[in-house]
């Protein structure tokens, strides 16, 4: 046995192996950077003062950790998003170095998807996660959320189906990008027929500020009424602003920045209907990833 720092280096080389999975569950689970953060560091701590020896395996410990930590933060977390000013929307995140944060596959980044998966139960939304995007067998999954083999296929069919449901097959990352372009050219001259022809009929547009920044305060539904309204404050908008082109949870975005600071970022959910929701992040305090 080594000397207390030999084996706190120790620990601490493990846990740097799988930091980045537990980042990504925990940010699918809670749709914040910041929240998955505290987990991650939570975490940490456990692992440094928990009995290490004991510990068989210990990416399956931590991916326990950081699961049960974020199912049982999920219930004071959509109580904060219930008071929320408006829209809420997940914070985003720059994956261009990253772009399945952590996980075998990128399912469960996309802005469309953390919007659905809050709607399930914390214990579906874990069971779907470590399913879809890390590739966690039934029967891990099942030791990880407490439940039996049975009831975390049940799980996570249901969420496929909740998912599937409520959501068009979603365009390819170029097709998305060709869209968001065109959103952008015709938003910028207020080209209602333009945008029109751009979105689905029952596009929806979502804008979070928290009430820090002007912005709807419920969302928009249609693409006619959602055309008038981007004409009509349009050009307020984006004159003046420097815009450059950004990946956020997997997807093309617009990021735009005024006086150096950055102030909103843009991106569109696409499918064969044409731009299924308009995306606009408003709230400076989730823009810290592209700050």
């Amino acid at each position: 046995m080594g000397s207390p720092a030999e084996d706190l280096e120790e620990a601490a080389a493990v846990f740097a192996e799988v930091r980045g999975r537990l980042f990504g569950i925990a940010y699918r689970m809670l749709g914040s950077a910041l929240d998955a953060e505290d987990l991650v560091q939570e975490v940490w701590v456990r692992w440094q003062l928990c009995d290490r020896s004991k510990v068989e395996n210990p990416a399956a410990y931590l991916a326990t950790a950081i699961t049960r930590l974020a199912i049982n933060v999920s219930g004071s977390a959509r109580k904060r998003h219930e008071t929320y000013i408006g829209p809420w929307l997940p914070e985003p995140v720059d994956t261009s170095a990253d772009p399945q944060l952590g996980a075998e596959r990128a399912a469960g980044l996309e802005f469309a998807v953390l919007l659905l998966l809050e709607k399930l139960s914390p214990t579906e939304r874990a069971a779907y996660v470590l399913r879809e995007a890390f590739d966690y067998p039934y029967s891990q999954i099942a030791e990880i959320v407490q439940t039996s083999e049975v009831a975390s296929r049940q799980l996570v069919s249901r969420a496929r189906k909740h998912l599937q449901a409520e959501r068009r097959t979603p365009s390819s990352g170029p097709e998305q990008r060709r869209l968001l372009e065109a959103f952008l050219a015709a938003a910028q001259v207020g080209d209602i027929s333009a945008l029109e022809r751009l979105f689905a009929e029952d596009v929806v547009s979502y804008a979070d500020s928290n009430g820090v920044a002007r912005a709807a305060r419920m969302p928009i539904h249609g693409a006619v009424k959602l055309a008038k309204v981007i004409h009509a404050w349009g050009s307020d908008f984006w004159t003046g602003a420097d815009i450059s082109w950004v990946e956020a949870n997997g997807q093309t975005g617009l990021l735009l920045k005024r006086d150096g600071e950055t102030s909103a970022l843009v991106t569109v959910s696409t499918s064969e209907a044409g731009i299924d929701q308009v995306l606009w992040m408003l709230n400076p305090g989730k823009l810290v990833a592209f700050a």
